[in-house]
């Protein structure tokens, strides 16, 4: 007779593992669409030239996907990694809270207490630089 699996270890190899996988493949997905953009340009100027020296707003197209798009496009690449990233992370969190397993505990399961924020009288004052927050 065979025991259900218990709740996952979130410090078992196999969890990191998994976990580890997960991000491989979004860090593979969004390199190589980062690539695509990269090898693209230099492709479309040989493989279509006319296309690529014609006008757009002042600029050849060539000049505007560089100069104007590219940058964009790479934001929108880190955002979309980032998002997804901290999804998988949070996918990961629920599924060890849900099977009941360690979530927010320790190794020995005493409660770790959340860090608490800065207060505001602990940043520097813009006016003298000095801590304590200046002027109230």
């Amino acid at each position: 007779m065979t025991t259900p699996p218990g709740p996952p270890d979130i410090h078992s190899e196999a969890f990191l593992h998994s976990l580890m996988r997960r991000q491989l493949k979004l860090s593979i997905a969004c390199a190589g669409t980062f690539m695509i953009a990269l090898v693209g340009l230099p492709l479309l100027n040989y493989f279509a030239p006319e296309l690529m020296a014609r006008r757009v707003f002042g600029f050849t197209l060539t000049w505007f996907v560089l100069g104007v798009l590219f940058f964009p496009f790479v934001w929108i690449i880190s955002f979309a990694f980032i998002k997804r990233s901290i999804a998988l992370e949070d996918a990961e969190v629920e599924e060890v809270s849900r099977e009941g397993g360690e979530g927010s505990e320790g190794r020995e399961g005493n409660q770790v207490p959340p860090p608490s924020p800065p207060s505001l009288s602990s940043l520097p004052s813009r006016e003298t630089g000095e801590m304590g927050g200046g002027k109230p």
